[in-house]
């Protein structure tokens, strides 16, 4: 077949790297996220639109491996769809979700190396920074020295974490009492002056409201779907990318689902939401002892490396390509004797290493690291959409509408409801962007057009906006 080599990533690699992608920290914290806002029956039903809205993405991403094998990733579809500029956009939100999430993991990390030693415990301590710096470069080094080794220790750590994962669904359900998972399905839920969750009869407008607290967690999970497509330049057969981002997708959603919801019938919904932060890790060491917290604090500790790995690859992949297609400069795509993007590899790395100092800084360090990560990536997701949709016009044909459309319309509603701020923030980063966009513009001998000007001070104009609202406090972090 035209697609195939003799050399490259197989179908289960793939499979892996969706997976691992995907499973890094979040799935260790989904109970107690999700409980912090929403009754078991809502957080149900946002399980059930998210995943609707993410298989619509899915199903958009398969098809454009299929039908358009030419082109190569998130980018590059925005790219073929609406021009260079929007491949830019698409292409460095796509490299910033990457790091950033990243940063997620280095303090997630942390927090579960803290079960052994209390001093990491926090996640953002001088020594818990100090150990995540070291960890971060030691991965940049592994893939320093080629993608495709690295993709196959990729599969190895995905097999081993998954283990940990499944011995907490089967201890969960023996653990599991009927009447304290029914006690509040449907309720609605808010908390009072003291503190304690206050229950009432459920309506359409809490039930929604419940929904919109779990949409930025779920999708955060979900981040990584896209893992197979990034790196199908690199598979054995291209089509192999979207069979591997449709399997990926369904395994992950049942894994999802069965850990996020037994919880809510081990513990009161009051209880689940002050479990200690990794929450399956102290869910694990209460229904098992000392050695169930530690059994799964490994697990974590191997799933966010495997995570951490996964994504030390695709932020090159989307860097080395937009370089080949001149937007940005070619420095970013200057590949060592192992075929890995040497410049790219050591430039991530060294942001995510400034980042990573200013989590001293902050409280929240995790949550604030996943949701920008978030509101990056939908910005990729969108376009991913959208060009699927443009397509499906084009052709006429209502099958290959509908997937983009769906899809569009979720990650527009989800990011509206649950980050806009985080987005706005994200705009500081684009403005760092455009300065290398020009430059690779001119690399190329390619004019700015004036509508890619209007854009870029649209976005000049928001980050402005964004720095003075940081510097008052109307904008916290």
């Amino acid at each position: 077949m035209a697609d195939t080599k003799d050399h490259g990533i197989a179908l289960p690699a793939l499979v892996a790297l969706v997976i691992s992608s995907a499973i890094g920290a979040g799935i260790f914290d989904l109970p107690a996220t999700l409980a912090q806002g929403a009754t078991p029956g809502a957080a149900i039903l946002a399980w059930v639109i998210t995943g609707f809205g993410i298989l619509m993405l899915a199903l958009s991403l398969n098809n454009l491996v299929l039908n358009k094998p030419e082109l190569t990733g998130v980018s590059d579809y925005a790219r073929a769809g609406f021009g260079d500029f929007a491949g830019f956009i698409s292409g460095w939100g796509y490299w910033l979700s990457a790091w950033l999430g990243n940063v997620a993991f280095a303090t997630m990390l942390m927090s579960a190396l803290g079960y052994f030693f209390p001093a990491l415990k926090s996640g953002n301590s001088v020594p818990a920074i100090v150990l995540a710096s070291l960890v971060s470069w030691a991965l940049t080094l592994l893939v320093t020295r080629g993608i495709e080794s690295a993709a196959a220790i990729n599969t190895i750590v995905t097999i081993t974490k998954l283990v940990p994962i499944f011995a907490f669904v089967v201890v969960a359900i023996l653990s599991l009492k009927a009447g304290v998972f029914t006690a509040h399905f449907w309720q609605n839920m808010s908390t009072n002056v003291g503190g304690k969750l206050v229950f009432s009869s459920a309506t359409g407008t809490g039930i929604a409201d419940q929904i919109k607290n779990c949409v930025m967690a779920m999708m955060w999970v979900f981040v990584g779907i896209e893992g197979a497509t990034m790196m199908a330049a690199r598979a054995k057969k291209k089509s192999d990318a979207g069979k591997a981002t449709i399997i990926g997708l369904i395994s992950l959603l049942i894994i999802y689902m069965v850990v996020s919801i037994l919880p809510y019938g081990y513990l009161s919904l009051q209880e689940l939401q002050h479990v200690q932060h990794p929450a399956l890790l102290y869910l694990f060491e209460s229904m098992t002892g000392p050695i169930g917290g530690a059994f799964i604090s490994i697990g974590l500790i191997i799933s966010i490396l495997g995570a951490w790995l996964s994504w030390t690859m695709l932020p090159v992949e989307a860097t080395s390509l937009m370089a080949e297609q001149g937007l940005l400069p070619k420095w970013f795509g200057v590949l060592n004797k192992y075929r890995a993007p040497q410049h790219s590899l050591l430039l991530t790395q060294v942001l995510i290493q400034i980042f990573l100092i200013t989590l001293l800084f902050t409280d929240e360090a995790y949550n604030f690291a996943y949701s920008l990560c978030t509101a990056a990536i939908v910005v990729c997701y969108v376009l991913v959409g959208a060009y699927q949709l443009k397509l499906g016009l084009q052709l006429k044909k209502l099958s290959v509408i509908l997937p983009g459309l769906i899809a569009v319309v979720f990650e527009v509603t989800a990011i509206v409801f649950s980050g806009m701020q985080y987005l706005w923030l994200c705009t500081i980063l684009y403005v760092l962007g455009f300065m290398l966009y020009v430059r690779a513009r001119r690399e190329v001998q390619q004019a700015i057009s004036k509508t890619e000007l209007m854009m870029m001070g649209v976005v000049i104009v928001l980050a402005l906006g964004a720095i003075v609202a940081l510097a008052t406090g109307n904008l916290k972090i």
